[in-house]
């Protein structure tokens, strides 16, 4: 009789089992919390943009900036990056509109569900609004 050592199949099948069952656990957590930190990072995007235009408008006498080159063209900047440009940042698209006596700010998920939870608004004043309720 020899003496062999190693893993039999029902050992390395059991192992397997384990490990799958792990990721089936593992990987939707992950994926909410991706979801999230696009949330969060989407309402500081908004945030920003907002004091940006609120500080150029504290700068001017009340005047908001008529555009985001406004912004991002100051010396020294508002802002350092134009997240207005169509692009998404963080798993969001962001559409801004601005005017003398005001600001839109938009910011849209790429996918519903999948890079974010749902469209978050914040006009002058910063005032943020979303569908449901925005934490």
């Amino acid at each position: 009789m020899s003496n062999k050592k190693g893993f039999t199949l029902v050992e390395i099948m059991i192992v397997i089992a384990i490990i799958a069952l792990l990721a089936a656990i593992a990987i939707p957590n992950l994926l909410r919390a991706k979801i999230s930190a696009n949330d969060s990072l989407a309402k500081s995007t908004l945030r920003s943009l907002s004091t940006a235009a609120e500080t150029f408008a504290t700068a001017r006498s009340g005047q908001y900036p008529a555009a985001v080159a406004d912004l991002t063209g100051a010396t020294p900047p508002y802002i350092n990056k134009n997240y207005c440009d169509g692009q998404a940042y963080g798993g969001f698209t962001y559409a801004c509109t601005f005017g003398v006596g005001g600001y839109t700010l938009t910011a849209t998920p790429v996918t519903v569900g999948t890079s974010g939870t749902e469209a978050m608004t914040m006009t002058t004043g910063g005032v943020l609004a979303c569908a449901t309720l925005c934490n």
